[in-house]
């Protein structure tokens, strides 16, 4: 999109193929930047803190639009968040787009297992079924009604995915055994993977 003029200016903090590898050797407008200017919380000029939008996806979505990207199936842990949570806090406008189920288990559920992106920071959850506005965000919610788009409760989400799958939130028992430790932006600890009961 940068080589066909869509943007003046491409920044990564890393490359993942050959070709991002090769346009960055070449072009002066594909530059790299530091973790720091990416989204250190402390730097007022960080790119996470000046975005409009962002849109993120995610392994399960609950009722306080709670994201986890980190955890599934008991302890499993699927992979690191990048920069979901900074980009979250930092956009001016938070988009989470997920379908509703996946492998017959709902990604709309009522507790995630692990918080990865405090729901305080998601303004919306769109999905095949319309798309849920975070109650904090009222002026969202009358700009996008207006708009004519399809609102649709998250809660009512939560009822379609389980419906469609035939399963609630899964329960499982752990042994106590912390496997990860979830830290914020700011380094606080907010949440723990647990490793499962081979018995649940």
């Amino acid at each position: 999109m940068l080589h066909e003029g869509l943007f003046d200016t491409l920044y990564d903090v890393q490359c993942f193929d050959l070709a991002a590898v090769a346009s960055y050797r070449v072009d002066a407008d594909h530059r790299s930047m530091s973790a720091s200017l990416y989204a250190n919380p402390d730097r007022r000029d960080a790119i996470a803190h000046r975005l409009d939008a962002m849109i993120l996806g995610a392994a399960e979505v609950d009722l306080d639009f709670n994201v986890n990207v980190t955890a599934v199936g008991g302890g499993r842990i699927i992979g690191g968040s990048g920069g979901h949570s900074d980009t979250a806090a930092g956009a001016k406008l938070t988009i989470i787009t997920t379908r509703l189920r996946a492998k017959g288990n709902p990604k709309i559920v009522t507790s995630v297992e692990c918080v990865t992106t405090p729901g305080a920071s998601v303004d919306v959850v769109v999905t095949e079924a319309g798309v849920a506005v975070n109650p904090q965000r009222h002026d969202l919610l009358v700009k996008l009604r207006a708009a004519g788009l399809p609102i649709i409760p998250i809660a009512i989400m939560r009822e379609i995915a389980e419906k469609e799958t035939g399963r609630g939130t899964l329960p499982t028992t752990s042994d106590g055994r912390v496997v990860a430790v979830v830290q914020y932006r700011d380094g606080s600890v907010i949440d723990v993977v647990l490793s499962r009961n081979p018995d649940s």
